[in-house]
Formats: structure tokens, sequence, C-alpha cells
């Protein structure tokens, strides 16, 4: 993230982290900036060739906005080769801009272009990566899985909840039985609520959230459709989702 500039000028009162705010949210308030930072938010390394491709600009213009992102502290860039590959820089970054895309209603006046487009728009909705989390109405269906069971909670006991969500004590056991590991070893929440931009309501991410997601892609119980963030959930994933959640899929499809 950006470091806070202190202002000097005598008998100015602004909090010190004004202009640090203001040039970050300068970051974000370009379109061509703002479209490569959500298509990071599938949580992969993409090259500056990729970007440019999906935001519609030239190389030479990509590579002038990455330099921005990254001297800002919102991306990180890998050189292999020839090739320059940039990712967002941490969980931080990806929780920053599910939360203010979420502040964001789609325009009902731009509909999508095409049927290829509109297709892609609708798998989307069904099922996608949130950064390192599942979304649409797969996540939606598994955190009402999760609540159902009373894995997931918003209050009671609970195990390193924040946000609105909390993983009950039953739930931290669901993960050990099912041989999926939680990270318990930084700062990051087990479970936070984050705010479906299709949906309108929360799924669960935070590091449960991205246990979750990382073992259904492992074990195949969902794959990645397209170029984008969509994922649909596999016959193997649907009877693991139906007898471990209570998850029915077919609707998802």
């Amino acid at each position: 993230m950006l470091d806070p500039v202190s202002d000097t000028h005598a008998g100015d009162h602004r909090d010190a982290r004004a202009p640090g705010l203001a040039a970050l949210a300068g970051l974000v308030a370009d379109e061509t900036r703002a479209a490569c930072l959500l298509a990071l938010l599938d949580g992969r390394a993409w090259t500056a060739g990729e970007l440019a491709r999906h935001a519609g600009v030239a190389a030479s213009t990509l590579s002038e906005h990455l330099g921005k992102l990254v001297a800002g502290g919102l991306l990180a860039e890998e050189r292999q080769g020839r090739h320059r590959y940039v990712r967002l820089l941490d969980t931080r970054v990806a929780q920053l801009l599910e939360d203010l895309a979420a502040q964001v209603a789609p325009d009902p006046a731009r509909r999508p272009r095409g049927l290829r487009a509109s297709t892609a728009g609708s798998a989307m909705a069904r099922g996608r990566t949130c950064y390192d989390h599942l979304a649409g109405r797969l996540g939606i269906a598994l955190t009402d899985g999760f609540t159902a069971r009373g894995l997931l909670s918003g209050a009671g006991r609970r195990e390193g909840g924040a946000a609105g969500f909390a993983l009950t004590e039953a739930g931290a056991r669901w993960f050990a039985d099912n041989g999926i590991a939680l990270d318990r070893t930084g700062r990051r929440p087990l479970a936070r609520a984050c705010l479906d931009w299709t949906e309108r309501r929360p799924h669960l991410a935070g590091a449960a959230g991205a246990a979750l997601c990382r073992h259904a892609l492992d074990a195949g119980w969902c794959v990645r459709i397209g170029s984008e963030r969509a994922v649909k959930v596999t016959p193997a994933g649907d009877r693991a989702l139906a007898g471990l959640l209570g998850v029915e899929t077919a609707a998802l499809r």
C-alpha cells in the first residue's frame, strides 16, 4: 500500500494520511488500471501482454499503467525470460478491491455485446473465484450450507471471526475432518464476509474461504472455464458438496 505522506504546512491540521489516501484513490480511479486490477482478482499472475489485450490498450500504454500500480504498492511483478508477470500484491489489496467493487452496481444500460459476452457473464454469475475464494451463486450456496450446519456463524462461540462471519468450533473440526488445512500463521481472519457484487449478499472469504476454494480446485470439485474467473462444479463436486454440505448444485449449471 502507499505510505502516508506527512503535510508539513504550518497550521494544517489535516490527517497525515490524507495525501496517501488521495494517491491510492488516484491509482484506482483510472478505468484502464481498474480493469487490470479487477482482472487480477482471479488470483493468478498475468503477463503485460495479456492485460493489454484484456484492457483494450496498446502494450506501451499498459506498461506505463503497470509501472504506476507496482510503484503504488498494489501490484507485484516477476520476470521470467522475456515475459513480465504481475499479480496483486497480497490479500489486503484483494480485499480492498473486493470491497470497492461491491459498492458499484452493474450498469443496466451496458448490456453484454453478443452471445459470447452474455454467456461469459452468466458463467461468472453462477460461480467464479474472487481472488482466492469462491463467489457468485456457488459461493452463496456454500456459505448457506456452512451456516445451515452450524459451521459458520455471526455470533456466539467462534474462532477467528471478523466482519460479520465466524468459523465455529464445529466448522474448524469440519475442515480438519475433511483434510483441508487452515492457514493460521498470518493476521488474516479465518472467516470474513465478502459482499458478492452479483448476488448482493456476503459469501465466505478469509483463510477458510481460501482453503475451501483451493481444495475444491485441487480435488476436482470445481474447474476453471474460459479465460476469466468463472468456475463450474464437476460431477465429483456435485457428489462431494451434496454429501458434505447438503448443497444442491443442479441450479448452478
